[in-house]
């Protein structure tokens, strides 16, 4: 096991052992157990009491945080000639379409949602072996497979963020910056949660809200208590 440093150290002795902290009390706390000289993200990790392998508990979803990442997200719409002009003003990065659907095939993934039309998901298809382990694949169910595109890319811009339930039975998203206030990063975890709470599948039984640790991308993870959020 690699040893831990100073900093690390001195950052998990802020943290109690066995204490399930409340959401408030835990996004106070990350900001002073983050220590290092960038903007570090804040994540967060909700265990659910589902089996990923069955279909009917499946959970994913798409959930607007009411303060954003805090980061920059890029975003490439793969759109017709007639819906370029949509999607500049809307402030995709990226805009075009065979241009970049022969960088892709080259090998280029330089973005971080992928937006496009019904009508050129076809073209899209036999790109999916490269965006899909990446998560770049567009899906109508998390709202990037539109015709709405300047909406679309206005709303992931704004903070719009979608997650799945891993094989383990674990939602990993992005929830904010150390920078943000603590409240800030409080409002934006509820909201994801919340989400969650919505979309518990019928077939789930026992416990669906098994635990919640949130963590910065050095710290140690801090645990919350479910049934207090």
């Amino acid at each position: 096991m690699a040893k831990l440093t100073k900093k690390q150290k001195e950052a998990a002795s802020k943290i109690e052992k066995n204490k399930l902290y409340s959401l408030k009390d835990a996004s106070a706390l990350i900001k002073t157990v983050s220590s290092a000289k960038f903007d570090e993200s804040v994540d967060i990790a909700v265990r659910l009491g589902v089996d990923p392998r069955k279909a009917n508990q499946m959970v994913r979803g798409v959930v607007t945080l009411p303060h954003g990442t805090g980061k920059d997200v890029r975003v490439l719409a793969l759109v017709t000639p007639d819906k370029e002009e949509e999607a500049k003003a809307a402030g995709a990065d990226y805009v075009g379409l065979d241009e970049y659907l022969q960088k892709i095939k080259d090998g280029w993934t330089d973005v971080d949602v992928i937006i496009t039309m019904p009508s050129v998901m076809g073209k899209l298809g036999p790109l999916g072996r490269i965006l899909g382990p990446r998560g770049l694949m567009p899906n109508p169910k998390t709202g990037t497979v539109t015709m709405e595109v300047g909406k679309a890319v206005q709303e992931v811009k704004a903070g719009k963020i979608d997650f799945k339930v891993d094989k383990t039975g674990i939602v990993h998203a992005a929830i904010g910056k150390v920078s943000f206030d603590a409240e800030k990063i409080t409002e934006n975890a509820h909201e994801i949660i919340q989400t969650l709470v919505k979309l518990k599948p019928t077939a789930a039984k026992g416990t669906y809200i098994k635990s919640i640790h949130i963590s910065s991308t050095m710290s140690p993870a801090i645990a919350l208590d479910p049934k207090a959020v």
